[in-house]
């Protein structure tokens, strides 16, 4: 095993999070990445093993210079000593562990290793735990530098599980807008009516509804737009939307793509993005499509509140109503001219608030705090 060395000391952090590839991976990618570039901190990314972890994707980080390893995930106690032996060879200052339960396990091995100081990021305002696994998360913020919520509701959720508020702040996630330059050259006119859904198959994302959204406006109203379901994920989740768009009828409309090399493409292609769910942390993929150049729509949960300003940058519909949400996507379809400035609105928006170097300024600030 070969870790990443340096020539002249730099703080070492290692960030570990799940490996099935979520948004909080991808947040802990681009923290790894812009450690590449930076002369104050070497970066090790450490990815826990599910079962959808892509081997391929992995090497693919391992081809753009990014220093990444993979641990066991089928048990916790498994993956906490997994970590702990692989931190006691690199020896990092900080350990980041990002989401649950992986804040769990890597805060345990990073005591089991004598870490100096550990950082907990949370990506998600709901999380299911148990009373013990509450009580750890407790235990363990006593013991943690800094608690991130990467949106302010999700800071806000940290501190009534009864974290320590004086720890806790809120650092929102950015993304790469030079992925979207394109997005200026592709009026929204010219683009094709069609919807883009990216996400992963989990129980926290809802595509069922935005799918019999799909046929009220088919059966009801003659609108037949092409929904582009763009993520991989659990498979049995996807199987029972697969039958779904069958019981419905919608096999010539719907896409199941899984996960797509070329995202920004793909939404600059479309002149529509949903993102239907039942909770989120800060969502990069609605703050995708903004960027993009899409006329947005989310669901009103918690996590979502904030990244756009309704019926202004984007239109937020209550969860779990394919009615109201079919309503929505009928005027966006039937009056191209109040969607377009929507989507233009959206754009400008995540231009000024969800640039992932500001993201990473802020995350630079906060390790060079501790």
């Amino acid at each position: 095993m070969k870790f990443p060395s340096s020539a002249h000391p730099r703080r070492k952090v290692l960030h570990f999070v799940t490996g099935g590839f979520s948004g909080a991976t991808q947040v802990a990618i681009d923290l790894v990445a812009a450690a590449q570039e930076s002369r104050d901190f070497e970066a090790l990314l450490v990815l826990r093993r599910k079962r959808t972890t892509d081997d391929a994707r992995v090497q693919a980080l391992r081809d753009q210079g990014l220093h990444v390893e993979v641990v066991p995930g089928w048990f916790h106690w498994l993956s906490i000593w997994a970590l702990a032996r692989l931190c006691r060879r690199w020896r990092p200052d900080v350990v980041m562990a990002h989401g649950f339960p992986e804040h769990l396990i890597g805060r345990w091995a990073a005591r089991a290793a004598w870490v100096p100081a550990m950082v907990h990021v949370e990506h998600n305002s709901r999380e299911r735990y148990s009373a013990f696994k509450l009580w750890q998360a407790r235990w363990l913020a006593r013991r943690t530098a800094r608690l991130v919520g990467v949106s302010e509701g999700v800071r806000e959720t940290l501190v009534e599980l009864g974290m320590p508020a004086e720890r806790t702040l809120a650092i929102p996630n950015g993304i790469d807008l030079n992925r979207f330059a394109g997005a200026e050259a592709r009026p929204y006119e010219s683009r094709s009516p069609g919807i883009v859904m990216s996400a992963r198959f989990a129980r926290q994302k809802d595509q069922i509804t935005l799918i019999h959204a799909l046929a009220l406006l088919k059966k009801k109203r003659g609108l037949v737009p092409k929904l582009h379901l763009a993520g991989a994920g659990k498979a049995s989740l996807r199987t029972r939307a697969e039958a779904l768009v069958r019981d419905l009828g919608l096999g010539s409309q719907v896409w199941f793509m899984g996960h797509h090399a070329d995202l920004p493409e793909l939404l600059m292609s479309q002149q529509i993005f949903v993102l239907s769910t039942h909770w989120e942390g800060m969502p990069l993929a609605l703050v995708e499509g903004m960027a993009a150049g899409c006329a947005c729509v989310a669901s009103d949960v918690p996590g979502v509140e904030g990244v756009f300003v309704d019926g202004k940058s984007g239109l937020l519909v209550p969860e779990r109503d394919p009615q109201a949400l079919a309503d929505v996507l009928e005027r966006l379809l039937l009056e191209p001219g109040y969607a377009a400035g929507l989507a233009s609105e959206a754009r400008l928006h995540a231009m000024r608030h969800h640039d992932r170097k500001l993201m990473m300024r802020r995350y630079e600030q906060l390790l060079l705090s501790l």
